[in-house]
């Protein structure tokens, strides 16, 4: 405890004087001010981890001295000193920052109880985040979280693009981020100063898409009560994402096909040319190409689009990402509830990555800020989990396959079962069997027909 230093600020000799004897014999360094003002200096010259203040005090009250500590260092814990009975105080000081209050007479148990749970708070705040800040600046891009090999390759790409005026298509699954891809895109690009303007096709109805896109004269139609400035026009010298791109009507695609090419655009109900300069960025959960081949989407708009293809893999091909992404929405949401001590039992992470997503990143987002809100206790344990985390069928009915339309070669599919189970258990045979729920025998027969390794009848560190 001697690396933990205590600031007390109190006008009182006698009760200043108790004080520092409990602290210091309880192995605490201890700073001490006679009042609000001298304790200030302190604070500012100091490291300090802990402050106990009395109220009442000439110079500068103890309300105050709480006031500007909160301001300064919101993560320092701050006790104050209260006369018995005086709970208006306390509350008030609570409603400050206060982490907690010690009311006049006390006992040195009581003292030194409180002062333990305080430091305990302080280190586990500055804990928490110091790891958000590891996680963002070692695995993150613009608050997309990654330490997967297929996360990382998206980051290198999007660092790349992102300082050319290329378009580029994000596609991926719903949940996965593209939005965020996409404000990414821009705030590393030289028009980050300039506005990013979304555009959801799927969202606006039909009628008005058009004049949302590129704006329309007063009188253009029922409802036209003004000259407006499209989306596109909004966003000149900016970028504009094109959220939901497979959505947008063919007639529109013909439009923005021009604009994309050209910069030019005609507001509804005008004859009149205008220009943007705008950088466009498209994201969509669909297969575009299939709606190519179908006629639904122009092919020329395609791969005017498709000039830098951006793919988000869903979060069941990497899992490997979902620890992280959890710890890192955990320490978020503890925040906001002022929950800091919230953690996760180990065993509450085989259940989250054993689980399909559906719902991708957003899903599990959801998942982690309900477990913060209805957990008991500051640790979340499996039995916090939703039902559809535990079922006893999650762990088959979540090893989810892309099936393709034209069919499958089952045994390239076991193989290649084989092969991961293999690495993931670092190719020690009886190891991936009981990870396969096989017998190793059964393991080594399949490893000989299918030509991996050497499989042979011993465990080895290189089979």
């Amino acid at each position: 405890m001697a690396d933990k230093t205590i600031l007390l600020v109190d006008d009182d000799d006698s009760l200043r004087r108790v004080l520092v004897h409990h602290l210091t014999e309880a192995g605490y360094r201890v700073l001490m001010a006679m009042d609000g003002k001298a304790g200030l200096e302190l604070f500012t010259e100091e490291s300090v981890d802990l402050v106990i203040t009395d109220v009442q005090m000439a110079e500068m009250n103890g309300l105050e001295l709480l006031r500007r500590i909160t301001v300064m260092s919101s993560d320092t814990v701050v006790l104050v000193i209260t006369a018995f009975g005086s709970i208006e105080t306390a509350v008030t000081a609570m409603k400050l920052g206060a982490y907690d209050y010690i009311t006049k007479p006390f006992n040195r148990e009581e003292l030194l109880l409180t002062v333990a749970k305080g430091l305990e708070y302080t280190t586990l705040v500055r804990e928490n985040r110091s790891l958000k800040q590891f996680i963002e600046s070692k695995f993150s891009l613009h608050n997309i979280i990654g330490s997967s090999v297929a996360m990382q390759r998206v980051f290198n790409l999007v660092e790349k693009v992102a300082r050319t005026d290329l378009a580029v298509l994000i596609t991926g699954e719903s949940g996965t981020g593209k939005e965020l891809i996409a404000k990414a895109l821009h705030q590393q690009s030289a028009r980050r100063e300039a506005p990013f303007v979304t555009i959801n096709s799927g969202a606006i109805p039909e009628g008005l898409l058009e004049s949302e896109l590129f704006g329309a004269r007063k009188g253009a139609f029922t409802g036209a009560v003004a000259n407006t400035r499209g989306k596109i026009e909004a966003a000149d010298k900016g970028s504009v994402l094109l959220d939901e791109i497979g959505d947008l009507p063919l007639a529109l695609q013909v439009k923005l096909l021009r604009v994309i090419e050209s910069g030019e655009f005609t507001r509804v109900g005008e004859t009149e040319t205008r220009q943007a300069d705008v950088r466009f960025i498209a994201a969509t959960n669909r297969d575009l190409a299939k709606m190519v081949e179908d006629g639904r989407f122009r092919e020329d708009l395609y791969f005017r689009l498709k000039v830098i293809p951006v793919h988000l893999p869903p979060l069941r091909e990497r899992r490997a990402d979902i620890p992280l992404l959890a710890e890192y929405f955990l320490r978020d949401i503890a925040q906001k509830v002022a929950r800091p001590a919230l953690r996760f039992s180990k065993e509450v992470f085989r259940y989250l990555q054993a689980y399909a997503w559906p719902g991708n990143v957003r899903e599990l987002k959801h998942t982690i800020e309900r477990l913060a809100v209805i957990s008991d206790a500051d640790e979340i344990t499996v039995n916090d989990l939703p039902e559809n985390l535990t079922a006893e069928t999650s762990h088959a009915a979540n090893v989810l396959l892309q099936l393709p339309e034209d069919g499958i070669d089952l045994e390239e599919v076991e193989r290649e079962i084989l092969r991961q189970a293999l690495e993931k258990n670092e190719w020690n045979q009886t190891h991936a069997a009981s990870y396969l729920n096989i017998t190793r025998s059964a393991l080594i027969y399949r490893m000989q027909k299918f030509g991996l390794g050497s499989a042979t009848t011993e465990d080895s560190d290189g089979v």
